[in-house]
């Protein structure tokens, strides 16, 4: 994340989710997992366009991504850096990369979404206004985590087995069509 807060007035940014958002997820049994490896790192088409559009409309990007297996010893750290590495090529339009590594096994996190301090510390750090921002993503953690935060969400549904209880400002089935709703809402 960047060493100092901007000066000037706070502008409105756009969270995304990591897997299954920008990046391919491996679906198993109906639930999304992370790519393992480097190699397996792709990104959704048209999700370098997209983005490029809304930093165009004004909007800070920020990566908002949990990645418990990292506490849980089923991933090397590492590794997703060097995801992180390959996204920061492929998308330079990023303004940060907010990651959670806690487990998510009982342990209270702030950071670990559906909590919003991964938000809340990325727009203290980079002066965003959470009022006039948006969290897109393919999981309940993310809609609740961007209600929790008091921005507008973007739901991309993939038909996971799993529920998805808080209602999201916009449902959608591609990450081009989650900025198509963006940049076409009322402000």
């Amino acid at each position: 994340m960047g060493k100092h807060a901007l000066s000037g007035a706070p502008r409105p940014a756009v969270f995304l989710d990591r897997d299954g958002t920008l990046n391919l997820q491996v679906v198993r049994a109906g639930r999304p997992f992370p790519p393992a490896t480097v190699a397996e790192f792709q990104l959704f088409p048209g999700v370098p366009e997209a983005c490029r559009r809304l930093k165009a409309a004004g909007f800070a990007l920020v990566v908002a991504t949990n990645q418990p297996d990292v506490g849980r010893g089923a991933q090397r750290r590492d590794i997703v850096e060097a995801m992180h590495a390959r996204l920061r090529a492929l998308l330079p339009e990023l303004d940060g990369i907010e990651v959670c590594y806690d487990p998510g096994q009982g342990e209270p996190s702030r950071r670990r979404k559906p909590e919003p301090g991964m938000l809340r510390d990325a727009a203290a750090a980079l002066n965003l206004d959470l009022a006039r921002s948006w969290m897109i993503g393919d999981r309940w953690r993310d809609i609740e985590c961007g209600r929790r935060a008091g921005v507008r969400t973007v739901f991309l549904d993939f038909g996971y087995a799993e529920k998805v209880e808080t209602p999201a400002d916009f449902t959608v089935a591609s990450f081009p069509a989650a900025v198509a709703a963006i940049l076409g809402a009322k402000p």
